[in-house]
């Protein structure tokens, strides 16, 4: 709900403060904004932390150019436009260009030769002026909208710009070094092949025991681990909503989330549309399309769209290696929020998870900075493979995750739908821009460093990946990426023992070896089905068989388990028509073996190559994608203040 909402409540009398702001005052007089609009988003400001630019222009009471004009009035300066700024150098003034990014400023020399700030708003140039050298701090103002003067610093600062961006994690926790040595790193993969070959052909029934041996220790490990997870959650029951246990009094935080899109065409419309139904107040949320700089396709799709106020591109340049988190670190320094998050082209979250994100952030001790919230799908019907995704999605987000979290564990993240402090995450230097699964290690980084992950119950719809070659491609680069995370981590144990814990640390080890070796061996524990149906296995003239039946029944019996952990996953009301599919899942993961090899083959050949996803894939089957509709609830007769304190809170 915005203004136009407010104007119906009823406003108790002397509600307008007794004085206004010289801006105020010119803006109503010229008539460019109504007294009743002014004070009205006045009270907004007093409840959300958003400037009277941004709200005023977020609710289409003021263009950016009005309020420009404005500001030159007052300040008695002028505005200049893209071409004039090009041409005025710019003022070494020894400031970072991340900071300059942040407040839209730009210290540049003048026509005449005098030093001045470029600024699009008064409290980017208060926020900027500490920083200046004491020669600069009372140069004169010029005005520009904030698109032009950070394309402006991003032009004159594009080396330094393009270098941190791909550096901003410190190299000790980077795996951005494995661009070096090539081939001696290929050379050593082929002549550890080579000594298993020899070894294989000459201890063949050695070999296959050994490997058959770990499969089942970590298959024991693996569902020990996910059980104890589950039974956490379960013991625990749902978590009370995250608003309900938030301090609703104090102004809610500037929020920026960031949506990397390549190569997007097919559904820019669709993720516009989505992203418009949230429900957070639009003066305190900016939304920054992350673009690369070659996908001119991308770019000419969203030219052709009127994107609101709060919407805007930012264009990457280009470099390697091309993946998400370069994007989104250059993209970081572009944002003005205090908490920053992260949605995926196809996402269509709950109308008022912001909101919830919001509330729970001021609620939440310091060291909680990252807010992991549950990845669904929207199209589980399209097919069976959709369905199986679904499932394995249900189980993961809404009971494994939580119940790791609530014994103690650090947990790997997903790769949207999350939320950070941002002075929390540009202190752990953003994302590793060479990791293709940065999130995961992103969420072992920074429980590293002290700080905690929590889950909150806010869904994100996304869209099943429901074609075998394009999930198998997906899943090769999450396990390749679980892969190189778990070599960058496990660099210095001793170490990473020390920070994390031991208890965190044994359910690190639990995690990665369990998921890599139940992948690249899973071959070898569906040879145990031989057992079960009385057929010869390879290894009965080595083991007992009484062993080899006990191993067959152990095998069926973490079947069980996981088909119990299935069907709990998807018994609630929105899943339930899923429950009949929970024994296929037997059938859905031997595609995780074809990719885990894919995998292993890039960690070799390309480690940092980024193997896109391909969305769009449901806009043309036989499932209509579920949009959120934002919903609102009627605003009962309460104090006026209580009324615009919900209003805001709804909007």
């Amino acid at each position: 709900m915005g203004i136009s909402e407010l104007r119906r409540l009823e406003m108790p009398p002397g509600l307008s403060p007794a004085g206004r702001t010289p801006l105020e005052r010119d803006l109503v007089s010229r008539g460019t904004v109504s007294d009743g609009d002014m004070r009205l988003a006045r009270r907004v400001g007093q409840v959300c932390d958003a400037t009277l630019d941004r709200i005023l222009t977020a609710e289409g009471l003021a263009q950016g150019e009005e309020l420009l004009e404005a500001h030159a009035r007052h300040f008695r300066s002028r505005r200049v436009g893209a071409l004039a700024l090009a041409q005025m150098p710019v003022a070494p003034a020894g400031i970072a260009p991340a900071l300059l990014l942040r407040h839209g400023v730009l210290p540049v020399y003048d026509r005449d030769g005098r030093a001045a700030l470029v600024c699009h708003t008064p409290e980017g140039r208060a926020a900027i002026r500490p920083h200046l050298p004491l020669e600069m701090r009372d140069a004169h103002t010029l005005w520009a909208t904030r698109d032009i003067i950070q394309d402006r610093i991003a032009q004159a600062f594009r080396p330094a710009l393009s270098a941190a961006m791909v550096t901003r994690v410190p190299e000790a926790e980077s795996c951005r070094r494995w661009g070096r040595g090539r081939r001696l790193r290929l050379a050593a993969v082929l002549g550890m092949l080579a000594a298993a070959t020899v070894v294989s052909v000459m201890w063949p029934g050695v070999v296959l025991a050994m490997l058959a041996g770990w499969a089942v220790v970590t298959l024991v490990v693996a569902i020990l681990f996910k059980t104890a997870a589950f039974v956490a959650r379960l013991a625990t029951g749902p978590q009370v909503p995250v608003a309900d246990r938030a301090a609703g009094d104090a102004p809610l935080p500037r929020v920026s989330v960031l949506v990397p899109l390549f190569k997007e065409t097919e559904i820019v419309n669709a993720l516009v549309t989505r992203l418009s139904c949230l429900t957070y107040p639009k003066c305190l949320l900016e939304v920054i399309l992350v673009l690369e700089e070659t996908d001119t396709r991308t770019r000419d799709a969203l030219a052709v769209i009127d994107l609101p106020s709060w919407m805007r591109p930012v264009v990457v340049p280009d470099g390697t290696p091309r993946t998400k988190p370069r994007a989104m670190n250059y993209a970081l320094d572009f944002c003005e929020g205090d908490i920053i998050g992260i949605f995926d082209a196809e996402d269509a979250p709950d109308p008022d998870q912001i909101t919830q994100v919001a509330r729970r952030f001021q609620a939440a001790p310091p060291d909680v900075v990252c807010l992991q919230g549950i990845l669904d799908y929207y199209n589980p019907r399209q097919n069976w493979l959709a369905r199986c995704f679904t499932i394995e999605y249900a189980a993961w987000f809404r009971l494994v995750l939580p119940g790791l979290a609530r014994l103690g564990f650090a947990i790997p993240l997903g790769g949207t739908t999350l939320f950070f402090r941002r002075d929390a995450l540009e202190a752990l230097g953003g994302w590793d821009a060479h990791n293709v699964t940065e999130d995961a290690d992103l969420g072992f980084r920074l429980a590293r460093h002290g700080m905690r992950t929590e889950m909150v119950e806010t869904v994100t719809r996304e869209e099943a990946n429901c074609l075998p070659w394009p999930w198998i491609k997906q899943r090769s680069r999450w396990l390749k990426g679980y892969m190189t995370t778990y070599l960058v981590h496990m660099r210095r144990p001793r170490l990473l023992r020390r920070q994390l814990g031991t208890w965190a640390f044994l359910g690190f080890q639990a995690h990665f070896v369990t998921a890599l070796s139940q992948v690249l061996l899973a071959p070898l524990l569906w040879s145990f089905w031989l057992v079960l149906l009385g057929l010869p296995h390879p290894l009965d003239a080595y083991l007992p068989h009484g062993v080899m039946l006990g191993l067959g029944a152990l095998f069926l019996a973490v079947e069980v388990i996981n088909l119990a952990i299935h069907a709990t996953a998807v018994s609630g009301r929105m899943h339930r028509h899923l429950l009949p599919w929970t024994p296929t899942m037997h059938f859905y993961m031997p595609l995780a073996a074809v990719a885990g090899y894919k995998a292993l083959y890039e960690l070799v050949r390309k480690p940092f190559f980024w193997d896109k996803t391909k969305h769009g894939l449901s806009l043309g089957g036989t499932s209509k994608p579920e949009v959120p509709v934002a919903t609102e609830e009627p605003i009962l007769r309460r104090p006026p203040e209580a009324q615009l304190r919900q209003a805001v809170d709804l909007s």
